[in-house]
């Protein structure tokens, strides 16, 4: 199996450069007839007459070629009879009448020859999409880098070269990991409708134009074309026509200020609409609408991912493929009013000025571009903004990219919590503790004084006993970005206790959405009455994503607790949930959560739909198992057994199942193969802490007490901040006599977690 980061989450659509419905309808989405108050798109050729500048601007641009037809115009790979081999598989690129073909492994294994329909991206990659039955189309991992020869491109290469991807493998290109219509479409098309019959399991996806163009940013332009042609309505069509006007920039400057060293916003930005409309592509998120609304927060149709593992580092530096949206909202240009376009063109996508040059317009030259600032040679790499600011990471192997937090090097927080810094990523020759000195010899040390919120989400991600204050702190400061405050309301939730909820009252109101809906996870450390008392108005919450968890968290509410209108009230919400849960119903992790919700319900019997439709869809999704065998052993202990048994039948070994398979045979007190299948788990995940810790669980309770007691201390080591463990060990050793051994290991939680516990307490419980 891969590791559960290697997909990059599957229900956070990206922008990755990832039948029969063969008439593809998908060349234009079906309009109705336009209105004032129902305008409708009308194409980017419309737009050229009036907006001449803009429009040749944007030909030629990322947008306008983020997905063609393949003809021989805009298909850049090699199909010249060309070969490429990888994991034992020989793949052929070639023509056949004027069109485009490749012979390679298809979802049985078998070389087949497959047509390419269409073009996705244009530099420094290119993609290639192929048709498949049920309207589905799926991206090649056969890759044109596009880059010149002499940059190493000009070649095929495959989109996971570290990785023996085969048909098998979820990351193979015929699976849902790579499916156009679910992962990519949206971001590379105009007003795309993925239209999935769950019924039927098959799309009939639709947009209104092939590419990103105008309306995409804009939204539907017939109103502003009946105001342009009709100018006796002109004074009755408010904002010219335009349903999404991003004129946050409009008469607004940057202007220096005495003797500043960086310039000023003329007038500070209250709105956020060009910062959500960009976002809508470049952020890691989850679709929760495809009904978008231009103009409407991005949080009311989409979910952004937050700073955890394994997408982020702890101090919020791109990990896995982030795009740009949650790195800005982390920088001090987004605290300080500074958008998208302050620094790029928004029809060219080209920066508005080369190099420093685009920084210089709001820092001094006298300032900045000198030895005395940067200590590097003048023109030289190292003398560039972005080299120490912005650091690339590449992903889908040639696409370097910026980190758009846009922060000052901190390498001594990569001593403290082995984060990446720019120093060392060209020094690589060199340490971070070298790195960190140079720093102090030129700075001082005033720049690493200052705390920084990645240090109390690092003690969260590692599980460090006293992370909770810090969390509090962290998410009520609103010093501090906002997306690192709701990652730290969303680690808070392993860290509940009373003093939690002097603050998550407080973050419930807060401004930010993001916070909001993070701060309802802690609340499922209550009962349902008390959660209801703190966050039953957050089912009218204005932002969809707040609504969306707070449905969930409130769902086990007893009814009878609650007024005929907070009754009604619930119900919407939930309806809500599962309205939003059905977006994505291609996927069977849309039924893991539906199947939840019901059991939350007290529904068991459309749990077990949700979780039949799961398997139904993907019949090798493990969790799928697990929650349907979870629902069985309530009720039906054989049933459970039997799907369970099945499980290991089709995914083979298997750490999620055989740990399931275990604790069934533990509640049916059958320890012998329980032993074995909780062994099992925890050899094939030695980083989950939890599989260890219950197979030594179930073996001291079966009498091996000593082989219980190694394995626990084998684990101290592997995972030293885990309570269990550690309490189980003061326990099993006081059991057995051993007090000094004991208190050795309470002293070490007292280490942990000093002003919480003494040795003496522990070891009285």
């Amino acid at each position: 199996m891969k590791s559960s980061h290697a997909i990059a989450g599957l229900l956070l659509a990206t922008v990755l450069g990832i039948g029969a419905w063969v008439a593809l309808d998908q060349r234009s989405t079906a309009q109705a007839p336009a209105t004032e108050s129902t305008p409708v798109y009308v194409g980017a050729q419309s737009c050229a007459s009036c907006h001449a500048p803009q429009f040749t601007a944007w030909k030629g641009s990322h947008h306008e070629q983020a997905m063609q037809h393949a003809n021989d115009k805009t298909v850049l790979g090699d199909f010249n009879d060309a070969g490429f081999t990888y994991n034992g598989i020989s793949s052929r690129f070639f023509k056949r009448d004027g069109r485009f073909f490749v012979n390679t492994d298809g979802a049985d294994g078998s070389l087949q020859d497959f047509e390419i329909k269409y073009t996705f991206g244009v530099y420094p990659l290119q993609q290639y999409l192929i048709e498949f039955p049920g309207g589905r189309m799926q991206a090649l991992a056969l890759s044109w880098d596009a880059r010149p020869q002499a940059e190493g491109g000009q070649r095929w290469f495959h989109q996971y070269p570290m990785e023996k991807v085969d048909h098998k493998d979820e990351l193979h290109w015929t699976k849902l990991s790579q499916n156009w219509n679910y992962m990519c479409a949206e971001c590379h098309s105009t007003e795309l409708k993925k239209n999935y019959d769950l019924a039927s399991n098959t799309f009939k996806t639709k947009w209104a134009e092939i590419n990103v163009s105008c309306e995409a940013c804009h939204g539907p332009a017939s109103a502003h074309l009946t105001w342009a042609a009709e100018p006796a309505k002109a004074h009755t069509m408010p904002n010219k026509g335009l349903v999404h006007r991003l004129d946050e920039r409009k008469n607004v400057s940057w202007n220096f200020v005495g003797e500043g060293k960086v310039a000023e916003r003329s007038q500070p930005r209250n709105t956020s609409k060009e910062i959500d409309t960009c976002a809508r592509c470049h952020a890691r998120r989850s679709t929760l609408s495809e009904d978008y609304q231009h103009g409407k927060p991005l949080l009311d149709s989409h979910l952004p991912a937050l700073l955890s593992p394994p997408l982020f580092h702890p101090d919020g530096q791109i990990k896995e493929e982030d795009f740009e949206y949650a790195s800005f909202l982390q920088s001090k240009m987004h605290s300080k009013g500074v958008t998208c376009t302050d620094c790029h063109d928004p029809h060219s996508q080209k920066l508005r000025a080369p190099g420093n040059t685009v920084c210089l317009t709001c820092h001094r030259a006298d300032q900045y571009v000198t030895e005395t600032h940067h200590h590097h040679k003048q023109d030289s790499k190292g003398a560039e903004c972005v080299a120490c600011h912005m650091p690339t990471q590449n992903f889908m192997v040639v696409h370097a990219r910026h980190d758009h937090s846009i922060r000052v090097p901190r390498p001594d927080l990569s001593i403290k919590l082995n984060t990446p810094n720019a120093c060392n990523q060209c020094h690589t020759d060199k340490s971070a503790t070298w790195a960190s000195r140079a720093m102090q010899q030129w700075y001082g040390k005033g720049w690493m004084e200052n705390w920084h919120f990645g240090e109390s989400l690092h003690a969260a991600n590692q599980g460090q006993l006293t992370a909770g204050p810090d969390l509090m702190a962290l998410a009520a400061s609103p010093k501090f970005p906002d997306i690192a405050r709701a990652s730290a309301a969303n680690a808070l939730a392993r860290y509940v206790d009373q003093a939690t909820f002097a603050v998550v009252p407080r973050l419930l109101k807060d401004p930010s959405p993001l916070v909001r809906r993070s701060a309802l996870l802690p609340l499922e450390a209550l009962a349902p009455e008390q959660r209801w008392r703190l966050a039953g108005g957050l089912l009218t919450d204005p932002v969809l994503a707040v609504r969306f968890e707070a449905a969930r968290v409130l769902a086990p509410v007893p009814r009878n607790s609650l007024s005929t209108n907070e009754q009604a009230l619930l119900e919407r919400g939930i309806a809500e949930y599962i309205k939003v849960a059905h977006t994505n119903a291609e996927h069977p992790q849309s039924h893991i959560n539906l199947g939840l919700l019901y059991s939350a319900l007290g529904d068991q019997g459309k749990a077990e739909q949700a979780y039949q439709q799961a398997l139904r869809l993907d019949p090798a999704y493990a969790s799928a198992y697990v929650n349907l065998a979870d629902l069985y052993s309530q009720q039906q202990g054989d049933k459970a057994e039997a799907i369970l048994l099945q499980a290991r039948s089709v995914l083979g070994e298997h750490a999620d199942i055989e740990h399931a398979i275990g604790l069934h045979y533990v509640r049916a007190q059958q320890m012998k193969p329980a032993l074995a299948s909780l062994g099992k788990a925890a050899s094939l995940s030695p980083e989950n802490a939890r599989y260890t810790y219950v197979h030594a669980v179930a073996l001291f309770d079966s009498g091996e007490k000593e082989r219980a007691i190694r394995l626990l201390a084998e684990a101290s080591v592997r995972y030293p901040n885990d309570v269990d463990i550690l309490m189980a060990l003061v326990s099993y050793h006081k059991q057995q006599g051993r007090m000094a051994q004991a208190r050795r290991y309470a002293e070490l939680l007292v280490k942990k977690a000093p002003g919480i516990w003494s040795a003496d307490a522990i070891l009285q419980q």
